[in-house]
C-alpha cells in the first residue's frame, strides 16, 4: 500500500498544475505527447537490456496505450469543460470500473442491476452540482473524465493481470509501458494538434518536466508496483483518495473557489452510487484472492 499512498500524495498537485498552468495555454495533444515522451526517456536506457519477450512487451504496449495514452487524451480535454474540484469528483467512478472489468476478466459476465442504479445516480450527483448551470458542455466534460476513468480502470486491470515478474524485471521492462502510450500521443499530435501552441515560457516547460519525469515516469511504475501488491477492493479504492488530496491542494496552495454546497450534495449522491455496489467489489476480492496470492509469490 505505501507505493499507493505516495503517489497518491504526488499525483494530487498534477491536477491542478494542468489546470492553472497548461490547459487553454499549451495544445492538449502537445502536453501529452511531451508528457509522454518525457516519462519514456527515463526508462528507455532499461530497454536496451530488456528481453520481457514479445507477449509481455506487446501487453505493456498496448496496456501504456490504453492507461496513459488514450486516458491523457480524455482527461486533457476535460479541463477546458470542468474546474478541477468537479474533475476530481468525477473520478469517483474509477473504483466501480476497476471493480466492473476485474470482473469481465475473470470472466463473469453477468453485471448486477445495482450497477445500472448507481450509474443513474452518480449522473443525478453531477447534475446537483452544476442545477441550473448543466450546460452541453459540462456534459461533455463529464462524458471525457468518464473515458479516462475507463481506461484508467482498464490499464490497471490489466498490469495487475500480466505475468511481469518481481519489482526488478518490472522495472526493466516499463519503458515498453511508455512506449505504447507515446505511439498514441504522438499520433494524436499528427492529426490534430494545434502546432502553434506548444509550451512558450519556462514555467510551462517545468512544469511539463514535473508531470513527465515524476508524476508520469516515476509515479506510474510506483502506482503499477502497488497495484500488483494489492487486492482489487484495496486498488479500487486507493483510486479515489485522490480526490479529496486533489481538491484540497486546489484550494490550499491555489487559492481556488468552490461551490461547497453543491460539491457535497452532489458528491454525496455520487458516494451513495458507490455504496450501492460495494457487495460486488467484495465478490471479487473472493474470486481474485488465488490469482493475488500467485502475484505477490511472483514478487522479489
Amino acid at each position: 500500500m505505501s507505493f499507493l499512498w505516495i503517489v497518491t500524495l504526488v499525483w494530487a498537485f498534477s491536477f491542478s498544475l494542468i489546470g492553472v498552468y497548461l490547459s487553454g495555454q499549451v495544445d492538449d495533444f502537445v502536453s501529452v505527447f511531451l508528457r509522454v515522451v518525457l516519462a519514456l526517456a527515463v526508462f528507455a536506457p532499461l530497454l536496451w537490456r530488456a528481453r520481457p519477450g514479445w507477449r509481455v512487451g506487446v501487453g505493456l504496449m498496448a496496456i501504456g496505450a490504453v492507461q496513459i495514452g488514450v486516458m491523457y487524451l480524455f482527461l486533457f480535454h476535460a479541463y477546458a469543460y470542468l474546474s478541477v474540484p468537479e474533475l476530481l469528483l468525477f473520478t469517483i467512478f474509477t473504483p466501480l470500473y476497476v471493480t466492473l472489468i476485474d470482473e469481465v476478466f475473470l470472466g463473469r459476465r453477468h453485471v448486477a442491476p445495482r450497477f445500472w442504479l448507481g450509474a443513474a445516480l452518480a449522473v443525478g450527483g453531477a447534475a446537483i452540482i452544476r442545477f441550473g448551470a448543466v450546460s452541453p458542455d459540462f456534459l461533455l466534460g463529464f462524458v471525457l473524465v468518464q473515458g479516462a476513468n475507463l481506461c484508467f480502470a482498464a490499464g490497471q486491470v490489466a498490469y495487475k493481470r500480466l505475468e511481469l515478474g518481481g519489482t526488478l524485471s518490472q522495472v526493466q521492462t516499463f519503458g515498453f509501458f511508455f512506449l505504447g502510450a507515446a505511439l498514441v500521443a504522438g499520433l494524436g499530435v499528427v492529426l490534430f494538434a494545434d502546432h502553434a501552441r506548444w509550451p512558450a515560457t519556462a514555467l510551462q516547460w517545468g512544469v511539463l518536466l514535473w508531470l513527465g519525469l515524476g508524476a508520469s515516469g516515476l509515479g506510474y511504475l510506483g502506482w503499477n508496483l502497488g497495484a500488483k501488491r494489492v487486492n482489487t477492493g484495496q486498488l479500487a479504492a486507493m483510486n479515489n483518495m485522490l480526490i479529496p488530496a486533489g481538491i484540497l491542494v486546489n484550494v490550499l496552495f491555489w487559492n481556488r473557489e468552490a461551490d461547497w454546497l453543491r460539491v457535497i450534495a452532489g458528491g454525496a449522491v455520487i458516494v451513495i452510487a458507490v455504496w450501492l455496489c460495494r457487495d460486488v467489489s467484495g465478490r471479487t476480492r473472493r474470486y481474485t484472492g488465488r490469482h493475488e496470492r500467485a502475484s505477490e509469490r511472483q514478487g522479489p
